[in-house]
């Protein structure tokens, strides 16, 4: 089991679009993909130490939240808006592709400097921007590259709207 896991995470971090099928169709390896979440979400809290430890405290719950709202907000875009003829998916199945989307963010491990934090931190998140529109074409069956990776950047904007609402709301 251990080993499937860590054979996941790294397909995951080589960008290999089997790997996305393979967990979209394994119901059993959502709790892989929320591991892959909050180890990731560990990494940049340890990275980050420097900015305080509020960062590792409330990064793997904040990333959890994130995730399966990235996941919702993904399945109805996807699904709903701009589905393809072949379009099949559930939340699960994006759930457990957008999971397994978090494994460079290990490497945020690594950005325990001010300097480092900067390369990893953004390093990572292209990384993981590629990873996602892998596993967002495979989840939601698309030909095409470009549709996925349009699909996360609306919900990007979603997210961020939706964030940037509910920051103004509460500083009040």
């Amino acid at each position: 089991m251990k080993s499937s896991f860590l054979n996941r995470i790294y397909r995951a971090i080589k960008i290999d679009p089997n790997l996305y099928e393979e967990v979209e169709n394994d119901k059993s390896a959502t709790i892989q993909a929320a591991s892959v979440v909050i180890l990731s979400s560990l990494a940049a809290g340890i990275g980050a130490i420097h900015l305080g430890v509020s960062n590792f405290i409330l990064g793997p719950l904040l990333s959890l939240v994130s995730w399966y709202f990235w996941a919702f907000l993904i399945f109805i875009v996807g699904t709903k808006l701009f589905p393809d003829n072949e379009t099949k998916s559930d939340h699960g199945e994006l759930l457990r592709t957008i999971g397994f989307s978090s494994a460079p963010g290990l490497i945020r491990v690594f950005g325990f400097t001010p300097e480092l934090m900067t390369v990893t931190f953004i390093g990572s998140s292209l990384w993981m921007l590629a990873c996602m529109v892998v596993g967002v074409r495979q989840a939601l069956d698309y030909k095409s590259l470009w549709k996925a990776f349009g699909v996360v950047v609306v919900c990007w904007f979603i997210q961020a709207f939706l964030l940037l609402l509910i920051v103004m709301l509460f500083s009040k």
